[in-house]
């Protein structure tokens, strides 16, 4: 998840550099001092000068932007460690005042029904958050062929479905799920993680009131399309691809009112791509919510197959 980059393109990138500017400034002063033993050759070394400027200019511009990139890198991953702390700080914090409240005080019972609730549900987000790293850390783990199976959509919609409402304590009724029996082929556990992590998602930012749609249908040709729909915020259009870049949290971290940690469509869009699929933003223009679209290699369940109810 926090895998060292290598660093062998820089190197060879300000070797490079180096040696064509060490090679320009050589050759100048040999032009220079020696101007008119290569007068005849004038045109031809002022060229090959030019070129070596120019791939010296080239150079500092892709250096420029790599160190772009990593300061941009570097300050995700800092957000990434105050998010993941303050995940776990807080309802460790929680549970420990709750447990000294307990051994050190006479709680009326129906209080320590109501402290054995927040407590549980402390449990629960850590277990979320603890799950959540380790889908990332798993991303690089090729799956064997063995894993691979015929994985039902529809079983996988209402399992996402099942723990969103129950994390986040909405009706059922929230989440409505209009699906085409369909099957891909894949690990079963990547096709759940894509799919519990979009569903999560739309339930989470639509609070208080969620409004979340699955729709999922087969194209003909050869493919499961699946969109996640809500009525949350939405997306700003500036921001549809960089949100599935690592670490990536729309928005400033001290004043975030939704917990995560900036990984979730990363892990999507890594397990997509896995599966030779596509993941993209389709939200509406005329209103807010965002729309979800992931497509995947897939079809109808097979002839004699088991169809979930």
């Amino acid at each position: 998840m926090l895998r060292r980059r290598s660093i062998s393109w820089p190197i060879t990138l300000g070797t490079i550099m180096i040696v064509l500017l060490v090679a320009l400034i050589v050759g100048w002063v040999l032009l220079a001092v020696n101007a008119s033993q290569y007068a005849s050759y004038w045109w031809a070394v002022l060229a090959l000068g030019l070129t070596f400027l120019v791939l010296v200019l080239v150079g500092v511009v892709l250096y420029l932007a790599m160190s772009v990139k990593e300061i941009a890198l570097n300050q995700r991953q800092s957000n990434f460690i105050d998010s993941v702390t303050h995940e776990f700080k807080s309802p460790i914090s929680s549970l420990k005042l709750y447990l000294q409240t307990l051994s050190r005080r006479n709680v009326p019972e129906s209080q320590q029904a109501d402290f054995y609730r927040y407590m549980l549900e402390d449990v629960e987000r850590l277990d979320s958050l603890i799950n959540h790293l380790l889908d990332a850390a798993r991303l690089d783990q090729q799956p064997d062929a063995a894993e691979l199976q015929d994985v039902p959509l529809l079983e996988v919609f209402r399992g996402a479905v099942e723990s969103a409402v129950h994390r986040y304590g909405v009706p059922v009724e929230s989440v409505q799920i209009d699906a085409a029996p369909s099957m891909v082929h894949a690990r079963a556990m990547d096709v759940e993680i894509v799919f519990r992590n979009l569903i999560d998602n739309a339930v989470k930012y639509s609070m208080p009131s969620p409004e979340v749609k699955i729709e999922s249908w087969l194209n003909g040709r050869g493919t499961v399309i699946t969109r996640v729909s809500d009525n949350g915020p939405g997306i700003p259009i500036n921001a549809r691809r960089k949100i599935f870049g690592r670490f990536v949290r729309l928005g400033n971290e001290l004043e975030r009112k939704q917990t995560g940690t900036g990984l979730g469509l990363f892990i999507v869009r890594t397990l997509v791509r896995r599966m030779r699929g596509r993941v993209q933003v389709r939200s509406p223009l005329t209103r807010g919510g965002t729309v979800m679209e992931v497509e995947l290699p897939g079809g109808p369940p097979l002839a004699g197959a088991a169809t979930p109810s």
